[in-house]
Formats: structure tokens, C-alpha cells, sequence
């Protein structure tokens, strides 16, 4: 067996730049532009193999996606997704290509630095576009709710109720006259895509529900739910976005990794905080911080919650019970304070998360002992 053979891959819609460093010397064994075809990537790996050397390849995380590594995998290859945000260009270099970029990931992988992406499996990943797909309907939703609210406040309607999109909103709507009919035919255009958008929704929450009481998410789903504020959208996009919790080894990576983490510029005697990180993941940051609105205020566990936690463990409800006065107190005290209430249910969110990375990983502690 000769030396391991380290493959950076610049990856793109229809090509891909290949270095290629053996061992640990610093000029590349090869530099090579391949069509990004499955075809193309085997025949290449297929000749590397040939060398009767190991081999170890890495590309960025990008939107290509994960079929480059599942290829290379049942392939026999060796393969990891780094991620870009943490890879770091010296402040001096201004020449970029994507050969260059080869050759940085190569020499990343040669040295065993870069941070992976965790890499989710086929179902995972499906059930994940799934609810990335659902955030995009509410993005479309709401869009076309304001086009339509401002639309008539162009041409003096207010509706003067207390919220917007409810019954009586709606039965306002329908008792609107307009002089122009021009007027009349883009409020009905806005109306019927707006309730298309309503029972595309629902639709989805129905769906993503039966997912989640499929037998693949049904346990670890339901240990989340038992939290106040966490419901199926939040607990199944929790499970697949994160897949294995035990990749974290401790709650403040977690939060690290939702961005939820305050920033930092310090200096000698001088630190100093700044607003959270917002790196990571963001779409399960939002959900979190949804969710922390919930322990606005502390009062008994309602009979909808007390429902879902039907069938759990003694401890994992304790363990629950135990976060919801925890982050109750804080968002009170905070307030207290005079923070703002967004910032207020920032801070709880952090905290939230570290309880649901307990939850995920099995650090209950009931009555001081490990559960």
C-alpha cells in the first residue's frame, strides 16, 4: 500500500476541478477538469484506485448537494463535505480560481483540517427538502397576504379589528366594494392565491404529522414534543437537520451551531459581546426562537401538551417540566432587567437548545442522578 492519495474537488453544475497530493508533499500529483457526470467521476476514481493507493476525498458543501459523496462512498471512496464558512483564506490573497480551490481543499484533507458537514442519509435528506419546502409556501403566503393588505390600504380600506387573517377578517374582506373593477378582479387574483397557499399548508402540516408518526421518527419526535413550544414541524426538522446529536459534544457547540451564541471582539483586558453569531444552521435557528415565545410567562402544563406527552418516560417529562420553569424564570428575569423581548427570547432559545441537545443525547438528570 503506497502513501494516501488526498482529493480536493471544486465542485460545479457540470464540471469539477480535481488536485490531487499523495503523502504529504506540496506539489500536486495531478490537476485535472472533469465533466460532472456520473460516468466521468467513476472512470477517474477507478484509475486513482489503481494505484494501490488509499484515498480520501473532499469537496465544499454547495448546492450540488450530497450525490458526489453518496457516489463516491459506494464506490469504496473515502469521502467528507467541509464546510465553506470555515475555511480560512489568508487576508493577502486575491487570486481565486477553482484549480486554486482544488488545491486548498486538497491540503485541508493532507492535514485533517476543515470542519465536516454532517451528511444526512437518502430519507433524511427528502424529508428535509420536504420541510424547507413548507417554509417556502408560508414565505409565499405571507408575501401575498401583505401585497393584498396593502393594496387596499392604497385605496382606503383598513380593517379596524384587533389581527389580521382571521374569521371576522376574512368575512370584512368579503363585504368589499370597489368603484374600479380593475380593483376588484386584483384583490379576487390575490384572495384565490391566498387560499391556495392556506390549503397547500395545511395539506403539508397533515403530511409532515404522518412523518412524524411514522415508525423511522416516531421516538424521538415524541421525547421532543414533550417539550412546551415544540411541536411536530419543530421536532422532525430538529431530528433530520441534526441526525446524530452525539456529533456535539457538548450543549454550547450545539448552540454554536444554530448561530445562537453571542459574538466576540476582545482584546487584551477588553471583551466584548456582541449580537448572536446567526452562523449555522438558519432555518432551525427560526424554528427555535418560535418556539422560545412560548415561555413568555410560566403557568401549568395545558391539556393540548399534557396529550403529547402520553406514552413518555417519567424522566424525560421531568426533564421537560424542569425546562419550561427554567425558561420561563430567565425570559422573566431578563425582562426584568429591561431587555427587549426579542432579545429576552433569543436567550431563551439558546438555552432551549441546550436542553433539547440533553434530551437527544441522554443527559436527563433527575434528582441529581444521571437518567
Amino acid at each position: 500500500m503506497n502513501s494516501v492519495l488526498h482529493v480536493g474537488m471544486d465542485v460545479h453544475k457540470e464540471t469539477i476541478e480535481v488536485a490531487v497530493l499523495e503523502g504529504y508533499q506540496r506539489s500536486a500529483l495531478i490537476e485535472k477538469r472533469l465533466t460532472n457526470d456520473d460516468v466521468s467521476v467513476r472512470r477517474f476514481f477507478e484509475g486513482l484506485k489503481r494505484r494501490g493507493s488509499a484515498i480520501v476525498a473532499g469537496y465544499e458543501a454547495c448546492t450540488m448537494g450530497f450525490h458526489l459523496y453518496r457516489q463516491l462512498e459506494a464506490q469504496g471512496i473515502a469521502c467528507v463535505v467541509l464546510a465553506p464558512s470555515k475555511i480560512a483564506r489568508a487576508p493577502g490573497d486575491r487570486v481565486k480560481t477553482d484549480r486554486r480551490d482544488a488545491r486548498v481543499l486538497a491540503k485541508l484533507l493532507q492535514h485533517g483540517d476543515g470542519e465536516l458537514v454532517g451528511v444526512p442519509d437518502a430519507g433524511d435528506e427528502a424529508v428535509r427538502d420536504y420541510l424547507r419546502a413548507r417554509e417556502d409556501v408560508k414565505s409565499d403566503l405571507k408575501r401575498n397576504r401583505q401585497r393584498l393588505n396593502h393594496l387596499l390600504i392604497r385605496h382606503g380600506y383598513v380593517f379596524s379589528g384587533a389581527k389580521l387573517w382571521t374569521v371576522k377578517h376574512g368575512q370584512w374582506l368579503g363585504t368589499l366594494q370597489f368603484n374600479e373593477a380593475p380593483v376588484e378582479e386584483t384583490v379576487q387574483v390575490y384572495r384565490g392565491r391566498i387560499g391556495e397557499l392556506e390549503q397547500r399548508v395545511k395539506e403539508m402540516d397533515a403530511r409532515i404529522q404522518e412523518i412524524a408518526d411514522g415508525q423511522r421518527y416516531r421516538e424521538p419526535v415524541g421525547k421532543l414534543r414533550c417539550l412546551r413550544g415544540v411541536d411536530y414541524l419543530t421536532a422532525l426538522a430538529l431530528v433530520v437537520e441534526i441526525g446524530d446529536f452525539r456529533r456535539f459534544a457538548t450543549a454550547e457547540q450545539f448552540m454554536a451551531f444554530l448561530g445562537l451564541v453571542p459574538s466576540e471582539h476582545s482584546s487584551g483586558s477588553k471583551r466584548r459581546l456582541g449580537a448572536i453569531t446567526k452562523t449555522g444552521n438558519g432555518h432551525l435557528r427560526r424554528l427555535l426562537v418560535e418556539s422560545s415565545w412560548h415561555y413568555r410567562s410560566y403557568h401549568p402544563v395545558s391539556a393540548k401538551l399534557r396529550k403529547r406527552r402520553e406514552g413518555q418516560s417519567e424522566q424525560v417529562v421531568q426533564y421537560a417540566d424542569r425546562a419550561m420553569r427554567r425558561l420561563a424564570k430567565k425570559f422573566q428575569r431578563l425582562s426584568l432587567r429591561g431587555k427587549s423581548s426579542q432579545v429576552a427570547v433569543t436567550a431563551v432559545a439558546r438555552e432551549l437548545s441546550g436542553f433539547i441537545w440533553g434530551l437527544m443525547v441522554g443527559r436527563i438528570e433527575v434528582r441529581g442522578q444521571a437518567a
